[in-house]
């Protein structure tokens, strides 16, 4: 497990340097041929990563509702996005990722409710969560890839 986690630290510092390297205009663009944004795409990873290891774990949220409501899946992306969000995003990047990795030692994930996800990839416990995490952390980093090209 140590190298899942040090694998999603490492994605997740890549895309926190992407938004940090990024004028909030290309953040939040949406290019034609895309359907969402630089900022919708990681933003949504940070709120899917947390409801999958969380959410379905029984525990309570560590992140705000509201992102969940804006950034979660079926959400769509819009090109007028508050300041207070990308703040909240870059701080919550990285951190919520270590904090998962001091619970998961902690041993706090004891349940999970099974999922099954839109790529058809049944989740049946902590560790499966965690490493179709980091799947699809892989996925919107390509895609983020392709927009930057773009923008």
């Amino acid at each position: 497990m140590d190298k899942l986690f040090e694998t999603a630290i490492f994605t997740r510092k890549t895309l926190l340097k992407i938004m940090e390297d990024r004028t909030y205009e290309d953040l939040v663009k949406i290019p034609e041929n895309h359907r969402n944004s630089i900022f919708w795409n990681i933003a949504h990873l940070l709120v899917t990563q947390h409801l999958l290891c969380y959410g379905l774990s029984g525990l309570d949220l560590q992140i705000d509702q509201a992102m969940v409501n804006k950034y979660g899946k079926g959400t769509v992306a819009s090109e007028e996005v508050p300041e207070e969000d990308i703040s909240y995003v870059k701080d919550h990047l990285v951190k919520m990722v270590l904090k998962t990795q001091s619970d998961y030692k902690a041993g706090l994930f004891t349940d999970y409710k099974t999922y099954m996800t839109s790529a058809n990839i049944e989740l049946s416990k902590i560790e499966e969560a965690l490493a179709f995490s980091a799947y699809h952390d892989g996925i919107h980093l390509g895609v983020i890839l392709s927009i930057m090209k773009t923008v």
